[in-house]
């Protein structure tokens, strides 16, 4: 589980306990005892089993598949695919492949709903960026050459805190847990323009262990 689910459950429990102490009617009690056990739910973080192979992109978060897209970008045409988190997912992200993370960066914004287009570019946000061999970290020489995926955490109508706990120059896993965004929410993942997709539009995908698009054979970003 995450820290903040034992932060908000305890606290509540404690909240029950005071309030059925001061009152003298468990009643009282009911609703911050429920809102405890949803808390401690929501920010369940379950293992998942990592695909292996070069090449493979794995999903950074739970959801719902809403969009996949060919679109350009300043590097160039590439792949996007968007991700609805409702509040009842997993809200922990990962890493969506291996390598090393080049890029970091912040962006104040909006909070749309998740499922809005316009969410992508004018919401709060979180975009890190990493680059792999082959799919895989410490890999030259790979079959697959070099990739580089984007993955954007995108604040939504609900989420108020992104949290991402890497650093530019870490060198991450495929599947590794890099962060999380509190309550609805939404990721984007762009991907090379060549990769082959593995999803589509309303398929539901689990984070670090859903293969979203793999790289073909000497493909290259």
């Amino acid at each position: 589980m995450v820290r903040d689910g034992y932060i908000y459950g305890l606290s509540l429990l404690a909240v029950a306990i005071v309030l059925a102490w001061a009152t003298g009617h468990w009643a009282w009690s009911i609703a911050p005892v429920l809102l405890a056990v949803f808390f401690l739910w929501f920010f369940r973080d379950p293992e998942r089993t990592i695909p292996s192979g070069p090449g493979l992109i794995v999903s950074p978060g739970d959801g719902l598949v809403t969009e996949t897209a060919a679109i350009n970008t300043p590097a160039g045409p590439r792949q996007r695919i968007s991700i609805f988190l409702s509040v009842f997912d997993v809200h922990v992200n990962r890493s969506p492949i291996a390598g090393v993370l080049t890029s970091v960066r912040y962006q104040k914004g909006r909070y749309l709903n998740a499922m809005n287009p316009a969410s992508a570019d004018q919401n709060e946000q979180n975009i890190a960026t990493v680059r792999g061999e082959g799919g895989e970290a410490g890999e030259s020489g790979g079959a697959n050459g070099n990739i580089e995926v984007t993955f954007k955490q995108i604040a939504g109508l609900l989420a108020r805190r992104i949290v991402f706990n890497c650093n530019e120059g870490d060198t991450l896993a495929r599947g590794q847990r890099v962060g999380l965004i509190k309550f609805g929410s939404r990721v984007d993942v762009l991907l090379p323009a060549e990769a082959i997709l593995r999803v589509k539009v309303g398929q539901r995908v689990k984070g670090g262990s859903s293969v979203l698009a793999a790289m073909p054979e000497g493909g290259r970003s």
